[in-house]
């Protein structure tokens, strides 16, 4: 065997590449950081997909819903505008920024919203929306739009957040987007190599929903059980990836249904049966109702996933770590990654470092 050879099967690819870190004092760091990170972990993609996801970007519209939206055609951005001068008050309306580059030849249009939705009693009446929250009504207008006007897709919905993803490899997708003038207290990357499903625009990382985001590594191999699960309480799946079932299911479980954070995981990646018969009388009846209860919700296949909001970031892997998972802390810090590589790439000595065990999640929040 030749010693090119020898490197090429001792690397460990395992497809995609994710990392992300938040500052749990909420200090806003540059965009920079982030790209430095998942450019580490270039060999992980394939040039099919690169994205990002951002909180505390736009402090002047904290109260406002961002929507981020992409365009495929002229006629989809103007029944998309249409139907938000209807539904919402409309604060404020631009382009992304984007800049032209080499890597990213004919891609669709993106412009951002800043949103709140009408409250008038006619409107609510008219449209049958007694009893829902506002979050409630924002979920349905993002199914509405990405199932209903061809062309448009919500790239992303929540509160000073956005995300940012195409076709490309990240390092490219962040130049595009001029990623390296906004901060943020948390961010997360993705460097997407699809197998089962398509490479475009609205298929790359990170799936959004509100302000929950979710980059992903792996296979959801129990995505037909998950999606049907969620139709049923009005969830459409029209990204035609296996990832976008992740973000919805925890919007379910934690927003819809009041589940802890950890107990919402415990739900994705429940330990085994032979292992709840083993634990002490009150973990074993909890853990086998959670098992019960969200069987549908349960993710098969091999997966590590961060997934973030504006109270914090969470790291998962599958129960039997089928991906790789690294985390680490300094100071106010906690960062997360596919490789240990791609941390000490932006934090070289940190105070601790560790690989968490399957199923197990670490949760880092906001402290204010």
């Amino acid at each position: 065997m030749t010693h090119h050879n020898q490197l090429f099967y001792e690397k460990e690819i395992s497809n995609c590449g994710l990392t992300g870190f938040i500052s749990k004092k909420g200090r806003r760091i540059g965009g920079e950081t982030i790209i430095k990170s998942i450019t580490l972990m270039h060999d992980r993609g394939n040039g099919l997909g690169g994205g990002f996801g951002a909180y505390g970007i736009y402090p002047d519209y904290a109260d406002y819903y961002a929507f981020h939206l992409m365009y495929e055609n002229g006629m989809a951005q103007q029944l998309t505008e249409e139907y938000l001068e209807a539904n919402f008050r409309v604060e404020q309306q631009e382009e992304i920024p984007t800049r032209r580059i080499r890597a990213i030849a004919n891609p669709p249009a993106f412009k951002r919203y800043f949103i709140t939705p009408l409250k008038n009693d006619e409107y609510l009446e008219a449209v049958d929306y007694q009893g829902l929250t506002e979050e409630d009504v924002i979920v349905r207008h993002v199914m509405a739009i990405n199932h209903e006007i061809e062309g448009a897709f919500v790239v992303s919905s929540g509160k000073n957040m956005g995300a940012f993803k195409g076709v490309g490899f990240p390092e490219e997708i962040a130049e595009f987007f001029r990623l390296e003038e906004y901060e943020g207290h948390i961010w997360t990357a993705h460097n997407r190599f699809p197998t089962n499903t398509p490479g475009w625009w609205g298929g790359a990382h990170p799936f959004t929903l509100l302000d929950w985001s979710i980059v992903h590594n792996g296979e959801i191999s129990s995505y037909g059980i998950n999606k049907r699960y969620l139709e049923m309480y009005g969830y459409l799946c029209t990204m035609l990836t296996d990832t976008e079932v992740v973000a919805y299911t925890l919007d379910l479980l934690i927003r819809k249904h009041g589940l802890p954070a950890d107990l919402a995981c415990t739900a994705l990646a429940p330990p085994f049966w032979k292992l709840i018969d083993q634990l002490p009388e009150e973990e074993r009846r909890l853990y086998t109702a959670v098992r019960q209860v969200y069987g549908s919700g349960l993710l098969n296949g091999p997966f590590a996933i961060l997934f973030a909001s504006n109270k914090g970031l969470i790291g998962l892997n599958d129960r039997v770590k089928l991906r790789p998972l690294v985390c680490a802390e300094h100071e106010d810090m906690v960062y997360m990654a596919s490789e240990e590589a791609a941390i000490r790439e932006i934090c070289p000595n940190p105070s601790r470092i560790w690989a968490p065990r399957g199923g197990e999640p670490v949760i880092a929040l906001m402290e204010n």
